[in-house]
């Protein structure tokens, strides 16, 4: 069976237009990040859609930012069971290895994890209810998020549960006693964050609501 195809010759193109362009003006900083390792100074959980761009948004360089995506941008509660868990690794990784100063969970508008998890909490999609849907038990983790939002009009239900997707996580991270230690030692600081797509905007939770940064 075969496992390795070549890439698409756009992503080699644009490969070789970095590595003559971007990667050959700042050589020497490359060079620094191999040798002397990584120093982030936060770390962003963001949301696997394509429309989101961590990067772009802060114009943050090479090295700058710790990051791990996945479906909604959800932190799972600490659950030392032995098995694997992905987000609690990497939440791990940047606290106790890399102290990174800042963790930042960031959501954003028109999430599709999140109207999957709206429409199954509300008995819409069976087949993400089903054991087999990965996807479904994912978002299982946002289920008492749709608990506080299921009594809102309809058409607001969608972007509530959007902000209970950072809301959950940051509670969720405080049950890591590695992160609630660091947090309440002043070495690291939550920050939970939206973005609108549709016009680039962000608002920040300050402890009360979500508001303009």
């Amino acid at each position: 069976m075969t496992t390795g195809r070549p890439l698409p010759q756009y992503l080699v193109q644009r490969y070789h237009g970095w590595h003559a362009t971007s990667f050959t003006e700042n050589r020497a900083w490359y060079r620094r990040l191999a040798n002397d390792g990584q120093r982030p100074r936060a770390m962003v959980i963001s949301c696997c859609d394509s429309r989101v761009h961590v990067t772009s948004i802060f114009g943050a360089d090479t090295g700058e930012f710790f990051i791990h995506r996945n479906i909604a941008n959800l932190v799972p509660p600490y659950a030392p069971d032995g098995a694997q868990h992905g987000t609690s690794a990497a939440v791990e990784y940047a606290v106790t290895t890399l102290r990174v100063a800042h963790l930042i969970v960031m959501g954003h508008s028109q999430c599709g994890g999140v109207k999957g998890c709206l429409a199954m909490c509300a008995g819409h999609a069976p087949d993400l209810d089903e054991t087999t849907s990965f996807v479904g038990r994912w978002m299982d983790i946002l289920r008492p998020g749709y608990d506080r939002v299921r009594d809102l009009p309809e058409d607001r239900q969608l972007a509530a549960l959007e902000q209970q997707a950072v809301l959950i996580s940051l509670e969720n991270l405080m049950t890591f006693p590695f992160v609630a230690a660091a947090v309440e030692s002043g070495e690291l600081s939550l920050h939970g964050l939206l973005h609108d797509i549709s016009d680039g905007t962000l608002t920040q939770f300050d402890g009360q609501g979500f508001g303009p940064v």
